[in-house]
């Protein structure tokens, strides 16, 4: 009322708190308006105080419902990964085995991209930059000692429907950089990068291999043609740079 009444103008979107006699608290919304004469001065104020307790005590346990929905998907993930694993441990089947691993690391990075909603407060939106570091760090764990993964990402925040489809993404191209990408070395460093401007993210995979002709295989491997319908699930574009670095792209609003 005081602003309201000094600058000649109406107040909105403020929050506030009302403490009765008892010591109870009730949170409100103020709409404090001022009132003018004819000759447009300020003669005094009004004002109204709408009480939103039942819409915090709501969002409230919104908010807790979420919590234990996403801590209940973690643990089923987790499950899923042992499943999994004991599986590919016990087949003797080579070709078995090959799907089996290459399932466990994508569930892998799935139960990453989960890790992320469940520390966020946004229930709608995720931070980029905490998902590819989540990603790269799940994947670090399953690589040899020898082979590195650096990785820095700009800020951002994506809608979460995207973070399934670009931790896929990422996992694939990481696999398949530690797989392929040293020229039989056994050892050496993986860049990624995540780009933030021009109204577009973009998600940069860098190794020292030999790099691959993307159309001449893209038929033949499922990890690509994986990554192609992601991809359009991002409506991105992905690409591949032969020079060195072998670079893989995704570039996607």
């Amino acid at each position: 009322m005081a602003v309201a009444l000094k600058e000649g103008r109406q107040i909105r979107n403020a929050e506030a708190v009302a403490e009765r006699p008892d010591g109870t608290r009730i949170p409100f919304i103020p709409y404090p308006t001022p009132l003018r004469d004819a000759n447009g001065k300020i003669t005094g104020a009004i004002n109204m105080l709408v009480d939103i307790s039942e819409r915090r005590q709501a969002e409230t346990q919104q908010q807790i419902l979420l919590k234990e929905l996403n801590h209940r998907v973690k643990n089923n993930m987790q499950t899923l990964q042992s499943l999994l694993h004991m599986a590919t441990m016990q087949t003797q089947n080579a070709e078995a085995r090959k799907v089996l691993s290459e399932a466990t690391s994508r569930v892998t990075a799935m139960a990453a991209a989960q890790r992320v909603f469940y520390s966020t407060v946004n229930a709608t939106e995720f931070e980029v930059d905490e998902l590819v570091q989540s990603v790269c760090d799940a994947v670090r764990q399953t690589l040899p000692p020898r082979v590195k993964i650096a990785c820095e990402s700009d800020s951002g925040r994506l809608s979460n429907e995207d973070a399934m489809p670009l931790a896929l993404i990422l996992n694939e191209l990481l696999t398949n950089a530690a797989k392929y990408g040293f020229n039989g070395r056994g050892e050496g460093t993986i860049r990624v990068s995540m780009k933030n401007g021009d109204g577009a993210f973009t998600l940069s995979v860098e190794d020292d291999g030999p790099g691959f002709d993307l159309q001449a295989i893209r038929a033949k491997s499922s990890g690509l043609r994986l990554i192609d319908g992601l991809a359009r699930q991002l409506r991105g574009n992905f690409s591949v740079t032969r020079d060195a670095p072998t670079r893989c792209t995704l570039r996607f609003s």
